[in-house]
């Protein structure tokens, strides 16, 4: 008799922990009424609908893994990178999707919280908008290949070498070590100039001005001299002189020649110089400079 009591009075605790948990269950943490007239909204949201979410989002997880590894099993190494940048940018958008999904399914009006929180989702859009711009940017980047890793790119003025794109930024290492740091959305507002797209090999120039009445023979002489004697001047194609113009105080040269590395053009365009100014001294080959003759007439007043 006393083990039927016993018996009796743990499913009665029982039950008393269990009422206690689906009362925990259906506490509302917000509760609010809004609108007039017909127009009136209810929402309410409890404790189960918020673990009912966390169940969803970590199954989502899961299956977004899931569904990550099995498309980019045998894609190469340079195109899972791409894959994973927009992955993870369509990620959130499933997520949101999916929870809005789960409160329209449990009874919420979705409706009626976008509605609450007009104001704030418009101050949010607005607040955003630069943000989601280098995101849609860094989609177009990705899947359009205008940019890749190793590219020199040029962009208000700037030159760096590509590191790192990610879908907001677009990391880059300029000739002087300094990072560049790009927000993608300056890609599609500005001029970019790919230094690389059609490869490493790039035509460079070194312009010069020599004094009326130089040989000018003699300056294309020298001008080829300088570029083919210098080791980082390719042979193929190989270098060409131009004659310009005919300017104000000086006739005009351009020195085109090929690198390999467009990167570093600063140098030997640097060396080319200060070798073509050699040559010109020893050759007496004279770089005017503008000069104006001032004539200066005095009126003298009669008597």
């Amino acid at each position: 008799m006393s083990q039927d009591l016993k018996n009796i009075e743990n499913k009665i605790k029982d039950s008393s922990l269990w009422d206690k948990f689906i009362d925990f269950l259906d506490f509302k943490l917000i509760d609010f009424t809004y609108g007039t007239g017909q127009n009136v909204h209810d929402i309410v949201l409890k404790v189960k609908y918020v673990l009912l979410v966390a169940i969803v989002m970590i199954l989502t997880t899961y299956l977004l893994r899931w569904v990550k590894r099995l498309v980019t099993r045998k894609m190469p190494q340079e195109d899972k990178v791409k894959f994973n940048t927009v992955f993870s940018f369509a990620r959130w958008i499933i997520y949101v999707i999916v929870v809005l999904v789960v409160f329209d399914s449990i009874g919420i009006n979705v409706t009626a919280i976008f509605a609450a929180s007009a104001a704030l989702l418009i101050g949010v859009g607005l607040a955003l908008q630069t943000l989601f711009q280098d995101i849609i940017s860094g989609i177009f980047i990705l899947v359009d290949q205008s940019v890749h890793v190793g590219d020199i790119i040029e962009i208000n003025g700037k030159v760096g070498r590509v590191e790192e794109i990610k879908l907001r930024t677009t990391r880059a290492v300029t000739i002087d070590n300094k990072v560049l740091v790009i927000p993608n959305h300056m890609y599609l507002e500005n001029s970019l100039f790919n230094w690389t797209q059609n490869g490493n090999i790039t035509r460079e120039s070194v312009t010069v001005g020599v004094a009326y009445g130089s040989d000018v023979q003699l300056v294309k002489k020298l001008l080829l001299q300088a570029a083919t004697e210098h080791e980082a001047v390719l042979d193929e194609p190989p270098p060409l002189v131009l004659f310009t113009d005919f300017g104000d105080s000086s006739l005009n040269f351009k020195l085109v020649f090929t690198l390999g590395d467009s990167f570093m053009a600063a140098i030997p365009q640097s060396e080319l110089r200060f070798e073509i100014d050699r040559l010109f001294r020893e050759n007496n080959i004279t770089i005017p400079f503008p000069q104006r003759d001032i004539h200066i007439i005095q009126n003298q007043n009669k008597a």
